[in-house]
């Protein structure tokens, strides 16, 4: 017996050894992480230098533990449930958690690889299940409402009481009063849809990837610059990698119509069959949206979804597309003679095919407007319109400044990263920049963070844009197109956003704000690349420093209103196609997604053979992979925020340092703080107006 008690107190003894050793490895292991510990970087900026991919899987599963730790106190604490004990607890729980995934994230979209890949995989489903612990624990929902329940009681600032009502919605949005049977059901589906989503996003880069046009001939590419082709050369071939569009930019400028037909093709083809083919998944996916939204009490998975924006409901959504198709068609309907005619005058018998419409509309542009895309590129460099163009807007309304940083590692040698101050020399924080497209990077151009602000976490925001503008041979200037000059003040647009967030608390900082008002600042930036002021400074001749004359700057005008129809019908068409998937009921069976599409267009009129939707469904990723199911109508609902406001601007003086900060303090730094009608109310001193859209758009 004594052998016996001694043989298992030396057991226990080595066993607790060796939990203590495995224990002190653990932790070793998580404080080598560099993603687990507090960069030492300016701004607690990442430290790409560190950082590995074998990193990753470890650091989200520690955040995701401490995230439950957090809660499992909250739950625990015998106290009646407080501001401090619930809603800040359950708000700072999340932060780990946090601070990996904005890395993990930025990489899986900007520079992936097939560990990353792998990881996404493995991710979703865990992800899944780890928001769904915590948005339908019933425990934890009885502490959130408690204080909920009481909040008139409370002695709370507004920025406060709106994170509660926030926390409370979330949850409730989420199932939290569903039936334990009904939250296990929700659970299983929200768990199919993550992994379906992520095997959409995998499909769709890789498809792009692989399926572009490799050409064989360079006479083929008769109408692409030297520069463009240089930058096309692979292995004695050359390679038109596809952007996440229907139209592709090359399409513009080959001559050569089979070729055109061909990268066309390739485009709308390319996951439609085969090896890539997504269109199972979009009839899993529309199909789980919609049962999900029955469980929820739902008609649809659209009226789920669109709680807390500012549309609220998909007829509002359905009545803004109507009030729009009919000016759209017939401006569209005078483009298409308009482009036919133009084909005809050069001798050539063909009808007007989608292929064909960017060519020959560049062609009727420069009748029309004498205005040559290659006349226009040599002014807009790309340096120069980010820094004498995007920054310098900025500093005009806002009174910031940028200096470069070239000490502050980033994660691939095309980033660029610039200091932010505020006007009176006080840190504000960091740009990243990623404009140039690579096998890596998925398409498209987006904004996010690595770093949100947050009183309450001490944080300075870190802010990033992506983009995907052709990258031109070594040693030669990157011109971009003026569609490009745009994009690069949209993205910028949503970094201020991000930039001038000064809340309290990250989860409602910011650019957390609903879809169909995030791109609102965003949109109203845009407006600053045309403006006399601003384009003067930045839009210099790349080689002799004239600044862009003033004909051609009148052409640039003048041409703005041109093919306005299209650009919206195949907008109109896509944000169609988004909310006819997003209103089918649980019942409803999808067989053929071609018919489907076919249907759901014909249905709005909106089936128009030369103006094909901006995306199709198998690869619209903003709607399978990217959280915008039911929300892509948002970019039209708030591009007429951004007239609107910005014809409140051409009313108080334009460029002036006032309006800026009337802008910033009302709009940009206000985050997720307040009702968004009334927020714009309070700075318009109305509410928004159709009519500055319509006139921009040339439809009215």
């Amino acid at each position: 017996m004594k052998k016996q008690l001694l043989l298992i107190a030396t057991l226990v003894v080595a066993m607790s050894c060796k939990t203590e050793q495995t224990k002190k490895e653990t932790t070793s292991n998580m404080v080598e992480n560099p993603l687990l510990v507090k960069s030492s970087l300016p701004y607690g900026a990442p430290d790409f230098t560190k950082i590995k991919n074998e990193h990753f899987m470890p650091a989200i599963l520690k955040g995701m533990e401490v995230q439950n730790e957090g809660i499992a106190k909250i739950i625990a604490n015998t106290e009646a449930p407080t501001f401090e004990n619930t809603i800040i607890a359950f708000e700072e729980s999340s932060k780990t958690l946090d601070n990996v995934e904005a890395v993990f994230y930025a990489l899986a979209g900007a520079h992936t690889n097939d560990t990353i890949k792998d990881n996404q995989k493995e991710l979703a489903p865990k992800f899944s299940k780890h928001n769904d612990e915590i948005l339908l624990n019933t425990k934890l929902f009885e502490k959130i409402k408690a204080v909920h329940d009481n909040l008139d009681n409370l002695d709370l600032d507004a920025e406060s009481k709106h994170l509660v009502k926030e926390q409370y919605k979330k949850f409730v949005k989420a199932g939290a009063n569903l039936s334990e049977e009904k939250k296990n059901e929700l659970k299983e589906i929200n768990a199919e849809l993550a992994s379906l989503s992520n095997d959409f996003g995998k499909k769709l880069l890789d498809a792009s990837k692989k399926g572009g046009l490799t050409v064989t001939d360079k006479e083929q590419l008769k109408g692409l610059s030297e520069e463009t082709i240089k930058g096309l050369e692979k292995d004695g071939k050359y390679e038109i990698q596809l952007i996440n569009t229907t139209q592709q930019p090359l399409l513009q400028t080959l001559e050569n119509r089979e070729v055109r037909k061909q990268l066309f093709e390739k485009s709308i083809h390319r996951t439609d069959a085969g090896e890539y083919d997504t269109s199972d998944l979009v009839k899993k996916m529309a199909s789980l949206r919609a049962k999900k939204a029955q469980i929820l009490g739902f008609d649809n998975f659209a009226s789920w979804s669109l709680q807390g924006t500012m549309a609220s409901t998909p007829d509002k959504v359905f009545e803004m597309f109507n009030g729009l198709i009919p000016g759209s068609l017939e401006k569209v309907a005078a483009e298409t003679k308009e482009i036919q005619a133009e084909i005809n005058k050069e001798g050539n018998d063909f009808t007007l095919a989608p292929y064909d419409w960017n060519h020959f509309a560049e062609k009727v542009r420069k009748s029309k407007y004498n205005l040559n895309e290659d006349e226009v590129k040599p002014y807009f460099e790309l340096t120069n319109v980010l820094e004498k163009g995007v920054f310098y807007a900025a500093t005009k309304l806002y009174g910031i400044t940028f200096k470069k940083r070239t000490d502050i590692p980033t994660y691939h040698p095309d980033v660029v990263v610039y200091e932010i101050f505020e006007e009176d020399g006080s840190k504000l924080g960091l740009f990243y920049g990623d404009f140039f497209a690579r096998d890596s990077k998925r398409g498209g151009a987006w904004m996010s963070a690595f770093v949100k602000q947050s009183k309450l976490r001490g944080q300075k925001p870190v802010i990033y844009n992506v983009c995907n503008y052709p990258k031109p041979a070594e040693g030669e200037p990157a011109l971009i197109s003026f569609d490009n000059v745009e994009t690069t003040f949209h993205e910028f647009g949503h970094a201020l956003h991000g930039l001038f967030g000064n809340q309290k608390y990250a989860s409602i900082s910011g650019t957390s704000t609903a879809r169909d008002f995030v791109e609102f600042p965003s949109q109203f930036n845009e407006n600053w690349a045309t403006h006399p002021e601003v384009l003067n400074n930045y839009a210099l001749h790349y080689k002799t420093g004239e600044v862009i004359p003033d004909a051609l700057l009148q052409k640039i005008k003048d041409a703005g209103t041109f093919n306005q129809g299209y650009s919206i019908i195949e907008n109109l068409a896509s944000s169609n196609l988004d909310m006819q998937w997003h209103t089918i009921s649980a019942d409803t069976t999808i067989e053929d997604v071609a018919k489907f599409e076919e249907e759901a267009l014909a249905k709005m009129k909106l089936k128009i053979d030369e103006v094909p939707p901006r995306y199709r469904s198998i690869y619209f990723a903003h709607i399978f992979s990217g959280g915008y199911g039911a929300g892509y109508y948002s970019y039209l609902w708030t591009e007429m925020l951004s007239h609107d406001a910005y014809d409140w601007f051409k009313n108080n003086g334009l460029l002036t340092r006032e309006n800026g900060q009337k802008f910033r303090e009302q709009i940009l730094s206000k985050g997720n703080t307040m009702d968004y009608a009334e927020m714009y109310r309070v700075f318009a001193g109305r509410d928004p107006q159709a009519e500055p859209m319509l006139k921009a758009r040339g439809l009215q």
